[in-house]
């Protein structure tokens, strides 16, 4: 009969579990402050977005510190390519076109960086229950071992083996239940910033129609300069004329 190092099996399985545990709690904290913070910076930014006089008003701000900011760059990119006339394949199709691609492949980037760490919660909430099985298996076949071996199946020859068997099944549960809970309610947030991405990118559609798909001129803020008045001395009873 092949000797089975069942204790390192088991003890690998227990330290597995360990390691996943401590991905998902440190992937839970990492998540919740990247969301926490996306939203706080959407929230500002489209804040400052509706506050601007116009679309020029808007451009100016160039703030990228979230998605709502980079999406919005990337609309504005789009607006000023489209008035420099480039002419390849990027830049095909009317301005309209070309300004909703802008967009769609920015939302595509944003939702690619919030899904990040996503399957690996999701891994571990489905994988960690089995590893734990695993263990159990092993713990078992430890007892059986062991009674083959004393041929006496007393409980002081089972109860260690059928223990360590409960303890990674155990704790292959309590490391799959926070993991499943966090992926379930992060996939919940990507969806509500995606969507809220995706009526700012409307929103920012129907702004640029009424431009043209173009950023309008910008209003110069500089006065004419009013002619000056001078005394004509020729002139009856001194009458001021403009110079």
């Amino acid at each position: 009969m092949i000797n089975i190092p069942t204790e390192f099996a088991v003890e690998g399985t227990l330290w597995t579990l360990v390691i996943f545990s401590i991905a998902t709690w440190a992937l839970i904290f990492v998540k919740g402050f990247q969301q926490t913070r996306v939203v706080l910076a959407n929230r500002n930014y489209k804040k400052a977005f509706w506050k601007a006089a116009d679309l020029n008003a808007a451009a100016a701000q160039d703030d990228q510190s979230g998605p709502a900011g980079r999406l919005a760059h990337s609309g504005f990119s789009a607006l000023r390519e489209g008035d420099a006339a480039v002419q390849d394949l990027e830049h095909s199709g009317d301005r309209q076109d070309v300004l909703e691609r802008y967009l769609r492949q920015q939302l595509q980037k944003e939702r690619h960086r919030l899904d990040s760490g996503l399957v690996i919660l999701a891994s571990i909430g489905s994988t960690a229950p089995f590893v734990g099985l695993f263990g159990t298996v092993w713990g078992i076949m430890k007892a059986l071992s062991d009674i083959g071996k004393t041929g006496s199946a007393s409980l002081d020859v089972v109860a260690g083996p059928i223990g360590e068997a409960l303890v990674a099944t155990g704790v292959g549960i309590a490391v799959a239940v926070p993991a499943v809970l966090a992926y379930n309610f992060f996939v919940r947030r990507v969806r509500l910033i995606g969507a809220d991405l995706e009526d700012f990118a409307t929103d920012f559609v129907n702004l640029s129609q009424r431009s043209g798909f173009r950023l309008p001129a910008e209003h110069s803020t500089s006065r004419v300069a009013r002619p000056e008045k001078i005394r004509n001395p020729s002139a009856p009873g001194n009458q001021e004329v403009f110079a």
